[in-house]
């Protein structure tokens, strides 16, 4: 039951990733002049999937505070590497990034670096 906290923490950092760029996406190209700036982030800012973003990510933050009374950071900090991955797919499959050579041998490390690190703790 203590390892949900910190999948909590997970999700709610990957989904707010995801959102936020869902929505950056949908709102196009960063506007050059200063006020039309200063309008498209007051636009993000109040958008409600973007507020839902900021929201996982204080979820996040709770959740994480919980972990660190069940865990030693030493040993939940490692899980946090899972964000790269899923965000590394997620950003494959939704905003159809490629996934390059470099990015496979770095997912692949982190995985082993998991694997490791779990078996040694």
């Amino acid at each position: 039951m203590d390892h949900s906290y910190i999948a909590l923490t997970i999700f709610f950092t990957v989904y707010g990733q995801i959102i936020i760029k869902w929505q950056v996406n949908a709102a196009g190209a960063f506007p050059t002049a200063l006020t039309e700036r200063l309008w498209f982030l007051a636009t993000l800012l109040f958008n409600p999937w973007v507020l839902s973003g900021f929201a996982c990510a204080f979820l996040a933050a709770l959740s994480w505070m919980v972990a660190m009374t069940k865990f030693p950071l030493g040993y939940a900090y490692q899980f946090m590497s899972v964000t790269y991955i899923a965000i590394l797919i997620l950003s494959t499959l939704f905003f159809q990034e490629t996934i390059t050579l470099p990015k496979l041998i770095g997912m692949s490390l982190i995985v082993g670096g998991l694997l490791i690190m779990g078996s040694h703790t």
